[in-house]
């Protein structure tokens, strides 16, 4: 008679081989990678702020996803490898202060000051931006299928508290149409795309323009950006009303006395230290007039450090004293920032002030998002808002980016095959 204790044994007699097996498999150097790899990125010095990486790396990057990152990654199933050996590698970049809409209505960004966002961001290494606020709760749909549906480049936004956006004045000073509701509702409807409402281009001395926005920001549980463009309401005033999380941008700059960050004597003002210690974030946005280097250069040396750095790029801006989000992140590089601490500033940073920490990292399963940099060394000029020079002696320059898993730019063909390996001429 044959006993269950038997069968029992007879069955994982047969089992244990296969168990044995496969914990082989799954404990031997290369296992956890269980799918083919689609680029395999070796021997770059990778600096991720999130996963406390700064050192040399090799990335695994299969459909799209991060699936790996190691000192050593065998390449047998890679099917294409690329050789970053004294390059840096980082996340893709974030730029939060752009202008990618050109509004419905004549204006202010009506043709004149917007641009396509894929025009200028993988040649400088980014894969996100956000734009400053160009729509509002009335042309946001339009935006979203103009630009953001039809853009490689991840687009998020900030929503004006002007119902139609930076249209110009005296539209977008219209206080009946700066309503807190229907942004907030507009913000409910693509909470993936939203990240903040926008306060800025206001010449009234009445706080309802802020006041709204901000109550916008609260019911949506959204940061509130910023701009300087209040000349009549007071910066110590503005940054009391401001919360933790919110975002000044334009904070280096000397667009008047009453708004900028330091006093007479080059300073940092009393309430603006109270303002970086309650949890407010400075953003650059340094645009075509709005970053000089006698406010950033002392400020730095005191501690009030970027946590961003927003270009303000539009059409205007990128032919002027900044080019880029590079040119910026050189600016301080020279300063004395370490280039970890930049980009920090310009990946994980940005991601925690948009609430997006999915992004600005290369954590395995993230989206393969990725730029690679060289520093170049020679002798360099940087320009600030009022044509002032900054002498420096290192540029930062993009070899490579790639977006959602695919290469978008490569500046030096590092993830090309050579020709020599294709003279046959085929018609």
């Amino acid at each position: 008679m044959f006993c269950a204790g038997h069968m029992r044994q007879s069955v994982l007699n047969v089992l244990r081989p296969l168990y044995l097996l496969l914990l082989f498999s799954v404990l031997r150097p290369g296992a956890m990678i269980a799918q083919d790899i689609d680029i395999l990125l070796r021997g770059g010095h990778l600096i991720d702020a999130k996963n406390k990486i700064n050192g040399r790396m090799d990335i695994a990057v299969s459909k799209g996803r991060i699936v790996k990152v190691s000192p050593s990654i065998p390449s047998e199933k890679a099917e294409r490898v690329i050789d970053l050996n004294g390059l840096y590698v980082t996340p893709g970049l974030i730029d939060i202060h752009t202008h990618v809409f050109v509004g419905p209505e004549a204006g202010f960004a009506n043709g004149f000051y917007s641009v396509s966002p894929d025009d200028f961001t993988f040649k400088s290494g980014v894969t996100t931006v956000a734009d400053a606020g160009t729509s509002g709760w009335r042309s946001f749909p339009l935006f979203k299928k103009q630009v953001i549906d039809r853009s490689q480049t991840r687009v998020l936004a900030f929503l004006n508290i002007a119902g139609s956006g930076m249209t110009g004045f005296p539209s977008e000073e219209d206080i009946n149409d700066m309503d807190a509701r229907m942004t907030s509702l507009v913000i409910g409807q693509y909470p993936d795309i939203i990240v903040g409402v926008k306060i800025g281009h206001y010449r009234g001395s009445d706080w309802t323009p802020f006041d709204r926005a901000a109550e916008a920001a609260g019911i949506s549980d959204v940061p509130l950006l910023v701009e300087c463009h209040l000349p009549l309401l007071p910066l110590e005033g503005i940054l009391s009303r401001m919360k933790e999380g919110d975002i000044y941008t334009h904070s280096f700059c000397v667009a008047s006395d009453r708004e900028c960050l330091l006093d007479e004597k080059g300073r940092i003002k009393p309430f603006v230290a109270e303002a970086r210690k309650k949890g407010i974030r400075f953003d650059v946005g340094h645009g075509g007039g709005m970053f000089h280097f006698n406010v950033a250069i002392p400020a730095f040396r005191q501690g009030l450090w970027p946590d961003s750095f927003g270009t303000d790029l539009h059409r205007i801006s990128m032919n002027s004293g900044m080019k880029n989000m590079l040119d910026i992140m050189s600016k301080y590089l020279n300063i004395g920032m370490s280039f970890e601490d930049i980009i920090s500033r310009a990946t994980w940073n940005p991601a925690q002030s948009l609430k997006r920490e999915d992004l600005g990292h290369l954590g395995e399963g993230a989206v393969a998002d990725i730029a690679v940099f060289s520093i170049r060394e020679g002798r360099f000029g940087f320009i600030d808002a009022a044509g002032y020079r900054l002498d420096g002696d290192r540029r930062i320059e993009t070899e490579l980016t790639i977006r959602a898993g695919r290469v978008v730019y490569d500046q030096n063909g590092i993830s090309a095959r050579s020709w020599l390996e294709n003279q046959t001429i085929k018609f």
